[in-house]
């Protein structure tokens, strides 16, 4: 059974080695050499994930399938500048092996509870160019492109 549910310091050493998995799986996507290095959560992933569980801004949630934990998703409070409060969703990742049977929607969940909670006006989530699966997973939840960033490399000289 899937399930979600608000991660504790006994899960940080899984979810550090999710989150691994979620950087490395994305960085080799279009789009994701800069991602990896701008967005992408920081190294130590076990530092920074702590500091997460220990933000009152943050939610820090665990998704498990039978048992075991096979995901994790990371969502923070942004204090916009009229005062509204936006739900970021900075993480989100299932193993590949566990997608398909409702962690990723369990996590989903979570957060749109946590983000009403808080009173949030909405929730915001990457999703990088041609990675259709994840738009598509976005797109379930009501959660459609609000804004499109471009970008020219010059590392290449051509």
């Amino acid at each position: 059974m899937e399930s979600a549910r608000p991660a504790t310091l006994g899960d940080l050493t899984r979810i550090a080695e999710l989150a691994e998995q979620a950087v490395a799986e994305l960085a080799v996507s279009k789009g994701g050499a800069v991602w990896s290095r701008r967005e992408a959560r920081a190294k130590p992933y076990t530092d920074s994930l702590r500091a997460d569980l220990d933000a009152s801004d943050r939610h820090v949630l665990a998704g498990e399938f039978g048992g075991a934990i096979v995901g994790y998703a990371v969502v923070r409070a942004e204090t916009l500048r009229d005062g509204g409060i936006l739900g970021v969703i900075d993480d989100i990742y299932v193993e590949p092996d566990a997608r398909e049977v409702g962690v990723g929607e369990a996590l989903m969940d979570g957060i749109e509870q946590w983000c009403r909670a808080l009173g949030c006006i909405g929730i915001d989530a990457l999703a990088l160019p041609g990675n259709r699966e994840t738009k598509n997973f976005f797109e379930t939840f009501g959660l459609v492109a609000r804004a499109i960033v471009v970008h020219r490399s010059l590392d290449d000289p051509t």
